[in-house]
């Protein structure tokens, strides 16, 4: 039997006692509005059968039979008691009370409709076995429309609320992460990055903090996984992640067995992230989930699509481009001389290599001068960038910081060595450098420009870069591409994250 070690009874109770106080306020109010809100559409339908003028034709289908069957709303609730009571068991059956709890719109819009037409219906059979000539039956139809209105109504107006305020800091739940490694280093990015969803990244444990270059993002480090509940208790945690890599998933019985001792909602995040898969395709063989990775989009009749697109763009902007590479060309010369046109050898698809063309930036010795700038590499991962990098002429400082430099590369799009778009041509010394996930992003063609360019260029770490150009691959369409270069232009015109 594994044991676990102890949970201290005093933090544990005093987190455990806040939390649920939250939780149980919380739950309550969203029940007694939904009690209010079904008690209010039924009297609103007892007003459209009874009480409005309707003009016509509808008049006639409204009145049934005669005004004098007119029945007081004192006689209807027994019925509203009782549809109360059934939606009431049926949302909290279905979990709706539950404050952390985050579906799409949709899915609880098909839940609300499907919940109130069913326990309606079960009313009305009811209903007219034990007085079948009594009550209106326009008024459960009608019930059924304003109850699902103000219902849908009042949470759309809810996730506004929470939305208006999550995006300015207020109400989010204090989220905790566990793990450093790859896989935690990415939830924390993107909770940082996604400040409508909710939450509040307030830091992480592992028992390696993480080692961070001068442009990285930082996040703070709280201590090791055995400090769990003190950090917990001290920074008033409501919420756990756990992203531990899997060569520390002995760990997860223990952390699951915390976090139901302290009370805390938790969620595990599986370290499909070393297998390479970015997205993946969920199926069940008898109950159990089998992960399948995401296929690459671009083959087939899909690739053809891409081909014509990237030929199409490249000779209608031709009117454009020529005149502004000559430019370009001549400004080069006049500022440094020759070559005008820098070629190196690049990796496309597949790891074949090909030349690739940019417009020269650096002086033309830059290539030797580069194992002595080693030490001053600002980037992660395999790459190397500096920001300030001595080799760069003055020309190519505003080559870099527009993309311009990488003009060129049209020719390599006609060839069929690179697309429009896709993940940046890499560096053979590079590639050697990869790890087995990061050789995935090798499946399609290099692209002129890419998704990370659009998000954040040289700001974003390498692992995320990789994990952007894997979801394209695994997402491509001719929308996504436009979508790209849309996001690209202003993206450059700008010259953020260029360097």
């Amino acid at each position: 039997m594994i044991e676990y070690p102890p949970v201290s009874d005093s933090s544990s109770s005093a987190t455990r006692q806040r939390i649920q106080y939250q939780r149980r306020w919380m739950s309550v109010g969203l029940f007694l509005i939904d009690q209010v809100l079904i008690f209010s559409g039924f009297a609103l339908a007892y007003l459209l059968r009874y009480q409005v003028s309707w003009p016509p034709p509808f008049d006639r289908i409204v009145a049934e039979v005669a005004t004098e069957n007119l029945v007081p709303f004192s006689a209807f609730l027994p019925i509203v008691i009782m549809l109360q009571v059934l939606l009431g068991l049926r949302f909290i059956g279905r979990g709706f009370y539950r404050p952390s709890r985050r579906i799409t719109m949709m899915d609880e819009a098909a839940a609300i409709t499907g919940s109130v037409i069913t326990m309606i219906a079960l009313l009305m059979v009811v209903v007219f076995l034990y007085r079948p000539f009594f009550y209106s039956r326009l008024i459960f139809a009608f019930a059924v429309v304003t109850i699902i209105a103000l219902l849908l109504s009042w949470r759309l107006l809810l996730i506004g609320i929470r939305h208006w305020f999550w995006t300015r800091g207020l109400g989010r739940e204090r989220v905790l992460v566990v793990g450093g490694t790859g896989l935690g280093q990415l939830v924390m990015q993107s909770l940082t990055a996604s400040p409508g969803v909710g939450y509040t990244l307030v830091g992480y444990l592992s028992n390696e903090p993480i080692i961070t270059g001068n442009r990285a993002r930082v996040f703070q480090h709280l201590g090791n996984l055995d400090d769990f509940e003190d950090v917990v208790e001290q920074h008033r945690i409501q919420h756990v992640i756990i992203a531990l890599p899997f060569w520390e998933y002995d760990r997860l019985p223990e952390l699951a067995a915390r976090c139901q001792a302290l009370g805390i909602e938790y969620q595990i995040a599986p370290d499909i992230y070393q297998l390479s898969f970015d997205r993946v395709d969920i199926m069940h063989l008898s109950g159990v989930p089998l992960l399948q990775p995401k296929e690459i989009q671009l083959h087939g009749l899909n690739l053809a699509l891409k081909r014509i697109f990237d030929l199409t763009m490249v000779l209608l902007s031709l009117p454009l481009t020529l005149p502004l590479a000559i430019i370009i060309a001549g400004l080069i010369w006049l500022d440094s001389g020759r070559p005008i046109i820098f070629r190196q050898q690049r990796v496309g698809k597949h790891g074949h290599l090909f030349t690739c063309y940019k417009f020269r930036t650096m002086v033309p010795d830059a290539e030797q001068r580069r194992q002595e700038l080693l030490a001053h590499n600002e980037a992660d991962g395999p790459l190397f960038k500096m920001r300030a990098d001595p080799r760069v002429t003055r020309v190519g400082r505003w080559l870099r910081r527009t993309s311009l430099d990488e003009l060129p590369q049209l020719f390599n799009v006609l060839r069929g060595d690179m697309s429009l778009i896709g993940p940046r041509p890499a560096l053979p010394e590079e590639v050697e450098r990869y790890e087995p996930w990061h050789r995935r992003r090798l499946e399609v063609l290099p692209g002129l420009a890419c998704l990370p360019q659009a998000l954040g260029r040289s700001e974003i770490s390498f692992d995320e870069q990789v994990r952007l150009d894997i979801y394209y691959a695994e997402n491509w369409s001719l929308s996504l591409d436009l979508r790209i270069l849309m996001m690209v232009i202003p993206a450059v015109l700008s010259g953020r994250g260029a360097w």
